[in-house]
C-alpha cells in the first residue's frame, strides 16, 4: 500500500487517487449543497428535494446500462478528463448563472447532465487501473480506490455540512465545480504512453458507432441478465432482499433529510455530522464481516441486518422526536451503519459465487436497475406521503417493514433451499456452494447448513 501511494514508480496511480479523493469530496459538498439549495427555497419539503434527487437517478435507467460498451472503445484517460471537464463546468452554471432565477428547471437540467457523465465516469476509473499498476497491484490498488470512496465520504459530510450551513448552497457549488477541474488536470498528468492499447476509438469520433451498441447492450444483454436473475433461485432471493432494503433507503433517505432539519433546526451542519457516523458505522461494519463474516450462514446475515436496521432506524426516528439530542442520534446513525453494511456485501458475494463467469456483468448490470428502480420509486411516494403525513410515522413505518420482513426471514429456514450444487459448502461463502446455479438442492438435503 505504501508503494502504491509513495513511490514514484506509481505516479500515475496516485493522479488517479487523488483526483479521485478531491473530486469524492466535491461530489458530497455538491450534494448538501443541493439539500441546503432546497430548503432555502422550499424549507420542510420533502416532494420539492425528492424530485431534484430523482434527476440524479434516472441516468442510471437511460445511460449506465451501455456506457461500458462505449467506454471499452475511447481512450479511458481522456473520457475521465471530459467527464471532469464537463461536469465541473455545469455544475458552475448553478452558482453563477442560474442560483437566483425563480425556476428550477435549469438546475433539473443541469444535475441530470451531470450525472450523465458521472455514468461514463465510474467504469472508465475502474477500466483504466490495470493500465496504472502491475498486475500483482491490483488487487490493492481496487482496495485503496474503495477506500478513498469512504474518506471522501467522512470529509466532504463533516466539511460540506459546515460550509453550507455557514456559507449556504452556493459556496458548495462552486467548490464542487472547482474540485473537478482540479480532479480533470491531475488525470491530464497521467502519463500512458507506454501502455495505452492500439486500435481504441477516439473519443470524440465514436458517435458513429452509438446505435450499434445501444440495440446490443441494453435490449440484448439487460435481458439477458434479467433472464438469468428470474430463472435462478439464489438470486431471486437476493434480489428480493435488496429491492426490499432499497425500498426502505428510498423511502427514508428524503424524508430523514427533511425530518433531521425540522428537528434540529438546522439546514446541513447536524446532518452532516450524523452522515458522518452513519458513514463510520458502514465502514466498521463492513471491516467486521469481512473478518468474521465466514462463520455465518449468508440469508440469516441479510435477515438479521434487515432485522437490526429496522429496529435502530425505529428508535432513531422515536428518540429524535421526543427528544432530540444530537449526541444520542450520533450514536444511533452509527449502529445503524453497523448493522446494514453486511447486506451489501453478502449481496454482492452471492452473485460472484452462483453465476456463471459470462454473466456475471450483466447480472450485475439488471441488479443495479433494479435496485435503483426500487430507491426512486419509493423515495418518490414516501416523499409525497410526507406532504400530508408526519414525517416521524413514515420513518417507523419503513423500520417496522424492515423489521418485520426480518423476523418473518430469520423464522422460515424450512423454505429457503436457496443453495447451489457444485461440491461441499464452502465456508468462505456463508454456505453457499461455488459453481454452476442451474439447478437447486432441496431443502432436506440442506439441513446441516441451516442448523448452523
Amino acid at each position: 500500500m505504501i508503494d502504491l501511494l509513495f513511490d514514484r514508480q506509481n505516479r500515475n496511480f496516485q493522479r488517479l487517487w487523488w483526483a479521485q479523493l478531491i473530486s469524492q469530496f466535491g461530489d458530497r459538498v455538491n450534494q448538501l449543497a443541493l439539500v441546503g439549495l432546497i430548503a432555502g427555497r422550499v424549507p420542510g419539503s420533502a416532494m420539492e428535494l425528492a424530485k431534484l434527487l430523482a434527476f440524479t437517478i434516472v441516468p442510471v435507467f437511460l445511460i449506465q446500462p451501455f456506457a461500458g460498451v462505449f467506454v471499452d472503445r475511447w481512450d479511458r484517460r481522456t473520457t475521465l478528463f471530459v467527464c471532469d471537464a464537463a461536469r465541473g463546468a455545469l455544475v458552475l452554471l448553478i452558482p453563477f448563472a442560474f442560483f437566483y432565477r425563480e425556476s428550477m428547471v435549469p438546475i433539473y437540467i443541469i444535475v441530470f447532465l451531470a450525472f450523465c457523465f458521472s455514468r461514463f465516469y465510474s467504469p472508465a476509473k475502474m477500466s483504466i487501473l490495470p493500465d496504472l499498476v502491475a498486475s500483482e497491484n491490483l488487487l490493492m490498488a481496487n482496495s485503496l480506490v474503495t477506500t478513498t470512496g469512504m474518506i471522501a465520504f467522512v470529509l466532504g459530510c463533516a466539511l460540506g455540512g459546515f460550509i453550507v450551513d455557514r456559507y449556504g448552497a452556493r459556496a458548495g457549488f462552486i467548490i464542487d465545480g472547482v474540485t473537478f477541474f482540479i480532479s480533470g488536470a491531475l488525470v491530464f498528468s497521467i502519463d500512458l504512453s507506454r501502455r495505452l492499447k492500439a486500435g481504441r476509438v477516439n473519443f470524440f469520433k465514436a458517435g458513429r458507432e452509438f446505435i450499434g451498441p445501444i440495440r446490443r447492450s441494453v435490449w440484448g444483454e439487460l435481458r439477458e441478465g434479467m433472464r438469468y436473475l428470474v430463472g435462478h433461485r439464489e438470486l431471486r432471493f437476493t434480489i428480493g432482499i435488496i429491492f426490499a432494503m432499497l425500498a426502505a433507503a428510498g423511502a427514508v433517505y428524503v424524508v430523514i433529510i427533511v425530518f433531521i432539519q425540522e428537528s434540529f433546526q438546522s439546514v446541513t451542519r447536524d446532518l452532516g455530522v450524523l452522515a458522518v457516523f452513519l458513514g463510520l458505522g458502514l465502514f466498521t461494519g463492513a471491516l467486521i464481516y469481512g473478518r468474521w463474516g465466514r462463520r455465518f450462514v449468508w440469508y440469516k446475515t441479510m435477515f438479521f441486518s434487515l432485522m437490526a436496521g429496522g429496529a435502530f432506524l425505529i428508535a432513531f426516528a422515536l428518540l429524535v422526536h421526543w427528544d432530540p439530542r444530537i449526541s444520542s442520534a450520533l450514536l444511533l446513525a452509527f449502529f445503524l451503519g453497523l448493522v446494514i453494511g453486511p447486506i451489501f456485501i453478502t449481496a454482492n458475494m452471492i452473485v460472484q459465487v452462483v453465476s456463471d463467469d459470462t454473466m456475471r456483468g450483466k447480472v450485475f448490470s439488471a441488479l443495479e436497475v433494479v435496485i435503483h428502480l426500487a430507491f426512486l420509486t419509493a423515495m418518490l411516494v414516501s416523499s409525497w406521503l410526507a406532504e400530508f403525513t408526519p414525517k416521524f410515522w413514515i420513518l417507523v413505518g419503513a423500520g417496522v417493514l424492515c423489521a418485520g420482513i426480518g423476523l418473518t426471514g430469520l423464522g422460515m429456514k424450512h423454505r429457503l433451499a436457496a443453495l447451489t450444487p457444485g461440491g461441499p459448502p464452502d465456508p468462505a461463502t456463508g454456505g453457499l456452494r461455488r459453481g454452476d446455479s442451474r439447478g437447486i438442492i432441496k431443502s432436506g438435503e440442506m439441513a446441516d447448513l441451516f442448523d448452523k
